[in-house]
């Protein structure tokens, strides 16, 4: 995800204008080369003179990533230009992180994968101390990924449940749709193929048409006809509650890493 953010503000400011490291050398070196960019020795280095510094690390890894970072952050906090960091890790707020870096700007995101194509949803929420313009700034870097929407940190939790977990929950449903297909008869090629452009078209239509799922589902839907006899089977083995739950439990585990 962190190669793929990269590659996104690229194409907004260049790859001159990007500089990062990575514990693959070998891979770092190939990413650079491709987009123009600057790979630094460690990460220390790299945050000197950056004005945003994506810290594109697991949950698990980043207090060792701020600790490590830690001390030119917040002498630079105290200078006339401070780093403003961009956290895309799950659960780690924005008071966890500036516990141990101090009182920087940060600005929280929860990207989803359909942005390595710019078809993602990036939410993000910045702290207090961070400028406006900054914002704005980093509102295009990403803007090349999808949609960025802001809101307050206190959903973020959610929207890691919904949308940053979300995209395996789709393609768990695409993969029962295309199964559904094959054992109704049509080759398995065929069937995915179709599974995945009806999941593609039917969210188009949301988006594009501005009614309610319930309403375009409704269209399709006739009395006695077959889709209903499909909706009822999906009903029967309380689909809509399992995804509703599957949401519930990411959003849960989110929080629980901010501990």
């Amino acid at each position: 995800m962190g190669a793929a953010l990269m590659k996104a503000v690229a194409n907004v400011t260049g790859g001159g204008a990007i500089g990062f490291a990575d514990v693959d050398k070998s891979k770092a070196k190939q990413v650079a080369e491709q987009m123009g960019a600057t790979v630094y020795g460690s990460n220390a280095e790299a945050v000197q003179e950056a004005d945003v510094v994506f810290l594109a690390v697991k949950p698990q890894a980043l207090q060792t990533a701020l600790e490590e970072i830690a001390s030119i952050i917040k002498k630079r906090a105290a200078s006339t230009r401070p780093a403003t960091l961009v956290s895309m890790a799950a659960g780690w707020s924005i008071a966890r992180i500036q516990a141990i870096v101090g009182k920087t700007p940060v600005v929280r995101i929860m990207p989803n994968t359909p942005a390595l194509i710019g078809k993602g949803v990036i939410a993000y929420a910045p702290s207090p101390e961070t400028p406006d313009h900054m914002v704005e700034e980093i509102r295009r870097m990403l803007s090349r990924t999808g949609v960025v929407d802001r809101l307050e940190e206190p959903y973020l939790n959610a929207v890691t449940g919904l949308s940053g977990s979300g995209p395996a929950f789709v393609c768990l449903f695409i993969e029962a749709l295309a199964d559904g297909g094959v054992r109704a008869g049509l080759p398995r090629d065929k069937a995915l193929r179709y599974a995945a452009q009806t999941a593609l078209g039917s969210a188009a239509m949301i988006l594009e048409t501005g009614k309610h799922p319930a309403e375009l589902k409704d269209m399709v839907a006739s009395p006695a006809g077959t889709t209903i006899a499909g909706v009822a089977a999906l009903e029967a083995g309380a689909f809509r509650g399992a995804v509703m739950n599957a949401v519930h439990e990411a959003s849960k585990r989110a929080a629980e890493l901010d501990c």
